[in-house]
């Protein structure tokens, strides 16, 4: 598929991207990014359900666990990171290689410097699940590069799809600072237009040369993914059992990513934006309405499709 999309101006290393404006309308079915989106259906609902999912959408994150979830994220984008610079040039991968405005690795090591120390790099260790997902994007990217495919679009386009509003349910839950510490792995300073990126990146995956068996086995190779994900979910959740109860705030509603943050009432009480026509204690009032409740319920499961693809 031909992108609607102009190539990425890119300067020296570190440059903001600039797109021009444009719509993708000429997706086929048969298109790589069609079938992946079709093909992980399944998998998008399974992942929405696991417990460790559910109570981060609802602010009921422990910091501990957090933590580690950052440091399983961090193993994970090491390896795939390694893997796809091993790639850069392999031509069923190059066209995907966007190492300044997609890679990780350096916003988490800073994450993990936030929690851990300077020595953080002493204080962490794979778990299990993790060191299982990180043998497998190791083997794809030394004996099945074209599968690799499956794993940078599972993360990436997952990151870019929602993590702002990950990152606002982060912050608010631990009380992490409002300049940003803890919370690096959100931020993508390097893409101006996160809409515009992801039509580049889908057509760019559209147009690689690839027979239908191989499309066919990467949509199944991002099922995969989707399973050590949820390994991974899970392994979290067994975890955050077992530590004590902090003080938390509460859960609260989660925004569901769409229109201005600040128009939501209790997020702009929360900022101090809120004007007299939106108080807090109203919001609250109308929340315990059983018809706004059942649109709530139902804003919540839309956000938890979004969300289990971009959370580790």
């Amino acid at each position: 598929m031909p992108s609607a999309l102009e190539s990425p101006e890119t300067g020296e290393e570190g440059d903001v991207l600039r797109y021009q404006e444009a719509e993708d309308d000429s997706v086929s079915p048969m298109d790589l990014s069609e079938l992946l989106k079709e093909g992980t259906k399944e998998s998008h609902d399974r992942a929405e359900n696991t417990q460790f999912v559910k109570d981060f959408l609802k602010g009921r994150i422990k910091k501990e666990l957090f933590k580690l979830a950052t440091v399983a994220l961090h193993f994970t984008y090491s390896a795939l990171e390694e893997e796809i610079d091993r790639n850069k040039s392999n031509p069923v991968f190059a066209p995907l290689y966007f190492p300044v405005e997609l890679h990780r690795r350096e916003a988490l090591a800073k994450d993990l410097k936030y929690f851990y120390g300077e020595d953080w790099k002493e204080k962490i260790q794979c778990s299990e699940a993790t060191q299982q997902y990180v043998d497998r994007i190791h083997h794809v990217g030394q004996h099945e590069p074209e599968l690799l495919v499956a794993h940078a679009y599972t993360r990436y386009m997952g990151d870019l799809s929602g993590g702002q509003v990950l990152k606002k349910v982060a912050q608010r839950a631990l009380k992490l600072p409002s300049t940003g510490e803890g919370i690096q792995f959100y931020v993508f300073d390097n893409v101006s237009n996160a809409q515009q990126f992801k039509q580049l990146y889908r057509a760019r995956m559209n147009a690689l040369d690839l027979d239908k068996n191989t499309k066919e086995r990467i949509v199944e190779e991002a099922n995969k993914a989707f399973r050590f994900n949820m390994q991974v979910f899970n392994e979290l959740d067994e975890i955050g059992r077992s530590l004590a109860e902090e003080a938390q705030d509460g859960g609260f509603p989660v925004h569901d990513g769409k229109g201005d943050i600040r128009k939501c009432p209790y997020y702009a009480d929360k900022l101090g934006t809120a004007g007299p026509g939106c108080p807090f204690h109203t919001a609250i009032g109308l929340a315990r309405q059983p018809l706004v409740q059942l649109v709530l319920a139902a804003c919540v499961a839309v956000a938890a499709g979004a969300a289990a693809w971009y959370i580790l």
